[in-house]
């Protein structure tokens, strides 16, 4: 199907006639009555500086999707998918994170055909908040959806691949989004992809000193249970010694406070959650 075609916003039909009511509404000005709201609560008066108006977000996406109109990103938002703030006066100002997301359900219901309350799933579950996302891996993403999700450039994520940090596929995982997104963080402070190959070699390090660890309980006949277990539990043993390491380096160089429990970094519990010794116990 061409780009050009936007499916309805639901299933329903009552979904696809709320989003489709106002449709042909253009205007993009930045003082239209319908963009403020009635009564902004209190976070939503908390200052947006530096979002964008409805408008300016409308000619970003446009040319991707030409359908998209303001009352239906303003029924996204009454659906709960998008939470632009406001600014002092009522206004919706979306950040460089609300327009990812909206290009990720935008991309979603075109490609795919989900339902709004599909899409709010898979949003939450790679938002770490949905029932049960805990430990539940997101769901496979095409590559633009992934680039939607993270709020990266295609360039960026070239840049990871070429470095070996996200391995090119058809589809990508959470482990994927997370190191999208990091590198996005990362990049605020001129942090580049070329940078973080040592932290990847020092991952391959590791996951080469856990396997040879293991090596003994992979040979074992039966379950292999024993030995991923204790993978598990000398992982989470190196993070919390990699992490402990690294904050030391930076208390020593001033740009740190000692940590509360020696040995420990701030942030990182003691204990991995969830992870059990290779005993079981």
């Amino acid at each position: 199907m061409t780009g050009g075609h936007q499916p309805a916003l639901a299933s329903g039909a009552q979904d696809g006639a709320s989003a489709n009511s106002g449709s042909s509404v253009n205007s993009r000005s930045a003082a239209d009555p319908g963009d403020r709201a009635d009564q902004p609560t209190a976070d939503q008066r908390t200052s947006a500086r530096g979002g964008v108006s409805i408008g300016q977000v409308l000619d970003e996406l446009s040319p991707e999707f030409p359908d998209v109109s303001p009352s239906k990103i303003r029924f996204l938002e009454s659906e709960g998918l998008i939470q632009p703030l406001r600014s002092s006066s009522g206004y919706r100002r979306f950040s460089a994170a609300d327009i990812a997301r909206l290009r990720f359900i935008l991309t979603a219901q075109r490609d795919e055909y989900l339902p709004l309350r599909v899409i709010k799933e898979r949003l939450d579950a790679l938002d770490g908040s949905g029932p049960g996302s805990q430990g539940v891996p997101a769901a496979a993403m095409t590559r633009s959806e992934l680039l939607a999700a993270a709020g990266a450039a295609e360039e960026l994520l070239a840049e990871l691949e070429e470095y070996g940090l996200i391995r090119r596929g058809r589809s990508y995982g959470d482990g994927a989004l997370t190191v999208l997104r990091t590198a996005v963080r990362l990049g605020e402070h001129g942090i580049q992809p070329r940078h973080l190959r040592v932290v990847k070699a020092a991952a391959d390090r590791e996951a080469a000193l856990v396997e040879q660890a293991v090596a003994p309980l992979t040979r074992q006949k039966g379950s292999r249970e024993p030995a991923l277990r204790a993978a598990h539990d000398l992982a989470a043993h190196i993070a919390r010694l990699h992490a402990t390491l690294v904050e030391a380096g930076l208390v020593e160089a001033g740009l740190a406070s000692q940590s509360a429990h020696p040995g420990t970094s701030r942030g990182v519990p003691r204990e991995a959650p969830g992870l059990r010794s290779a005993s079981g116990r």
